[in-house]
């Protein structure tokens, strides 16, 4: 059975940093574009950031770019979100998905808490 499990969230300062994974279960991990996504509370889902299979390149919301680092290693079937300068509008659910095509997506997880505050 296909899945994906995060980790890592939690509570930050402002200003603060967290890292959080993603592993993979139940298909080639490797084969697979991996994204990550997040919802605020009481919002819509939102498009974080997404690599291709093979790590060769990546691209990030503007709300994100410049502080977030998606990374994967694929002999760990991991998927990793480094998060610096964290914002308070940066707290949600994340969550990480498999990327089947154009706004397309597969197995999803069930995410982690990530709570910006002072």
């Amino acid at each position: 059975q296909a899945q994906l499990v995060e980790s890592g969230g939690g509570l930050a300062q402002p200003g603060g940093s967290l890292t959080l994974s993603c592993t993979a279960s139940g298909f080639t991990f490797s084969r697979y574009s991996m994204s990550w996504a997040r919802q605020a509370p009481g919002k819509g889902l939102e498009w974080v950031s997404i690599i291709y299979s093979d790590g060769s390149n990546a691209d990030y919301a503007d709300s994100v770019k410049g502080r977030f680092t998606i990374s994967r290693d694929n002999a760990k079937n991991t998927l990793y979100l480094q998060m610096n300068n964290l914002k308070p509008e940066d707290t949600g659910l994340y969550l990480c998905r498999q990327r089947l095509g154009q706004s397309r997506w597969g197995v999803t997880g069930r995410g982690t808490q990530v709570t910006v505050s002072s």
